[in-house]
């Protein structure tokens, strides 16, 4: 007898019981909801599934549609231009992704106890967009609402605004809690425009609010909008009373969310390959340490290099800092001597103390200069000993550091000296 055999033999006699497989849960269809006409006359449709109801809404746009600046068409010459650069990129799309963008309306910020209550979706077809928007009929039909996401039938790129970090999350969430019913949830590939904004426009745009973004890049003016943190509200008394007027308001904010994704894809593209300059340096200057960070050394020198060359010292300061690290990086001492040397006349103590220690270890491992690195260590530590701007803790130990340096750098120095003579 088996091994096996003995064991299952010995469970028996201690009796024990043998696990068997757990049955799946019947599931039980909802109720419809008592305001479906009153739903109906404010402009959704209802839709039925395997698992209850849900409302939609569907809008359909040429490509000619204009929203702001942009007509949504151009998001398809945004596409070839990644296509016809050689640039490696993660925003980069390409014809064959099925693109949509995606951005939801939600009872709360997060917790289980948040339901999503709107999931819009625009999806990018070879002629017109398509917009759907699915509205939670209650929170008794959620199983029905996700379902009809079809986010479960297949994986598409999704162009959101945080959608990594709150919109898709929550729908993680939601499905989850519904994971016994519903079909598994596909991965999807993602690309949020947050992460560009603020990658593009740090220390250009205060706030990073996409209606803020419309208003001063993307040519958009909302009128009539409702305020965000109004959605939940109106939803909640929309289901309680069955009037859906207010509601409307609130997908025609999701909408406009929707188109913004477009436009604010096409406008952000425009500003990472062409070099038009229509916006300040530091926008540029952003663009050319995303590169950099990227490894995309020869994309970042490029872009750095066209700011230092078009504007004046004052906005170009950290143009000048970036290139001269790249610069150093790829072996061009020179250069970057005389690109840090540039930008010590306007950039911040932060950055002055880097271009200060990158030219001190220039001077004192490529160059040999040891009274030149002497000079330029004792200016940094003038700045550490001015610690406003850094913790007293962090301004300890980097002075520690830094007087490691200029105690060697003497010491080299002094037996420099010796030969010499």
């Amino acid at each position: 007898m088996s091994y096996e055999n003995k064991m299952l033999q010995l469970k028996q006699k201690l009796g024990k019981k043998i696990e068997q497989p757990k049955e799946k849960p019947t599931f039980q269809r909802p109720e419809k909801p008592f305001y479906i006409k009153e739903w109906e006359d404010a402009g959704l449709t209802l839709a039925e599934n395997d698992f209850g109801v849900l409302f939609k809404r569907e809008v359909i746009y040429p490509l000619d549609f204009q929203h702001g600046s942009y007509q949504l068409g151009q998001l398809y010459d945004a596409i070839e231009k990644w296509q016809q650069t050689s640039i490696s990129h993660p925003y980069a799309m390409n014809f064959d992704e099925s693109i949509v963008f995606f951005d939801t309306e939600t009872t709360g910020l997060k917790g289980v106890g948040t339901n999503i209550f709107l999931i819009g979706l625009l999806d990018a077809l070879d002629d017109q967009f398509v917009l759907t928007q699915y509205v939670l009929a209650d929170p008794a039909n959620e199983a029905a609402f996700l379902f009809e996401s079809k986010f479960w039938k297949q994986s598409k790129t999704l162009v959101t605004y945080n959608g990594k970090s709150f919109d898709w999350p929550q729908l993680e969430t939601r499905w989850t809690l519904n994971q016994q019913f519903l079909p598994k949830l596909r991965s999807q590939k993602q690309i949020d425009l947050l992460h560009s904004s603020k990658r593009i426009w740090k220390n250009n745009l205060e706030r990073m609010k996409l209606t803020k973004v419309e208003e001063e890049k993307l040519g958009f003016t909302r009128q009539g909008d409702i305020p965000g943190f109004l959605a939940p509200i109106i939803y909640t008394d929309a289901i309680r009373s069955g009037n859906a007027d207010a509601l409307m308001k609130v997908l025609h904010h999701n909408e406009w969310d929707l188109l913004s994704l477009v436009t604010l894809y096409i406008h952000s593209t425009n500003l990472l390959l062409e070099r038009e300059l229509n916006e300040s340096a530091t926008t540029y200057t952003n663009i050319g340490k995303w590169f950099g960070d990227l490894k995309d050394t020869d994309q970042s020198e490029q872009v750095l290099t066209t700011v230092t060359n078009n504007y004046d010292g004052e906005n170009a300061g950290l143009a000048h800092y970036y290139l001269a690290l790249q610069q150093k990086r790829n072996g061009f001492y020179d250069e970057a001597v005389n690109s840090f040397e540039k930008a010590l006349l306007f950039i911040e103590n932060r950055e002055k103390l880097k271009a200060l220690e990158q030219l001190a270890i220039i001077y004192e491992h490529q160059f040999k200069n040891y009274e030149k690195a002497l000079h330029l260590t004792n200016e940094g530590l003038k700045i550490i000993d001015n610690h406003l701007f850094m913790k007293k803790e962090q301004a300890l130990k980097l002075q520690g550091n830094w007087l490691k340096r200029l105690r060697r750098i003497e010491v080299k120095l002094m037996k420099n000296n010796i030969t010499s003579s």
